[in-house]
């Protein structure tokens, strides 16, 4: 027995941490024994018929590199693809392919797969999984995601060169008949490449429903005359606003980073006031934002 978990352990790292169970059986485990024997050497169960070998994470990648070893017409797209390409989304992906062969194939996995019309030329690999290029990524989600969370997908994909919009308006138009391509288009038109974070991109939807329209990363000028940039700036009456992102400063320095450039902020001659909002405020408490900012825009205009 020795031997054979010997084996696979050797397969296993060639494969990047797993195994399946008919490879498993290959290697001389019992049929029905199979799965008995490796929880008992310390493998973990990745879906049904896949293993993730002793002490390896059981992560999104290996689950999508052991569907496609299992099923190879699937091509990790949507959610998972996004995740690959290195998108920012707001829910958790989980596995998500497309492909032309039908719905059933690693549905039994716990796996979302999508049967729609895929080229070969919309087709890359990113870290051993194959995946839809990034464009092709960027317009299925703008077509399924709800219009917000589409939004921030196409910010993210834009600001980090990832897609240009251009490119990205050409394929909806390419394959303009299929359903949500209408607001697909609409979402990509509200996507700005300036965004910073998530939450700014929340922030900048809230306020434009609201009939705000601030500069995004806008640059202004300190007293020392160093560039710095405002997340917002309502430039005409000089009212900033600064959005805190999901995560904390991380670190002392990067703390006192912050507090310094909120300070220089304050003292730029074309900055009047400053808002700051946190990621919370913006998602529990976009009206209290809004009513903030309306406030303070008011108290400056008179």
């Amino acid at each position: 027995m020795k031997a054979e978990h010997r084996c696979l352990r050797e397969l296993a790292v060639a494969q990047g941490g797993f195994v399946l169970t008919s490879q498993a059986v290959a290697a001389g485990l019992s049929r029905g024994g199979a799965a008995r024997s490796l929880r008992r050497a310390g493998w973990s169960r990745l879906h049904t018929g896949a293993w993730a070998e002793p002490g390896r994470r059981a992560g999104l990648g290996l689950r999508l590199r052991a569907l496609q070893l299992q099923h190879p017409e699937l091509v990790a797209s949507h959610g998972s693809a996004a995740v690959a390409h290195g998108f920012v989304l707001i829910r958790p992906a989980g596995p998500e392919f497309t492909s032309s062969a039908g719905r059933r194939a690693g549905a039994g996995a716990g796996a979302l797969v999508h049967r729609i019309p895929l080229h070969e030329g919309e087709v890359t690999v990113v870290s051993g999984v194959r995946v839809t290029t990034a464009v092709r990524t960027l317009c299925d989600l703008l077509r399924v995601l709800p219009h917000d969370e589409a939004v921030i997908a196409a910010d993210s994909a834009l600001a980090r060169g990832l897609v240009c919009r251009a490119e990205a308006a050409r394929a909806l138009e390419g394959a303009s008949r299929r359903p949500g391509t209408r607001a697909a288009r609409r979402a990509l038109a509200l996507a700005d490449s300036a965004s910073g974070s998530p939450a700014e991109s929340m922030a900048r939807l809230e306020m434009g429903r609201a009939g705000l329209h601030p500069e995004s990363q806008a640059e202004v000028t300190t007293a020392r005359g160093r560039t710095v940039r405002l997340d917002f700036l309502f430039r005409a009456e000089g009212l900033g606003i600064e959005i805190e992102g999901f995560t904390w400063h991380g670190t002392r320095a990067a703390h006192q980073n912050d507090t310094m450039r909120f300070n220089e902020l304050a003292g730029c001659p074309g900055v009047r006031r400053i808002l700051r909002f946190t990621r919370d405020d913006v998602v529990y408490r976009p009206r209290l934002m809004i009513r903030t900012i309306r406030r303070a825009l008011d108290d400056l205009r008179s």
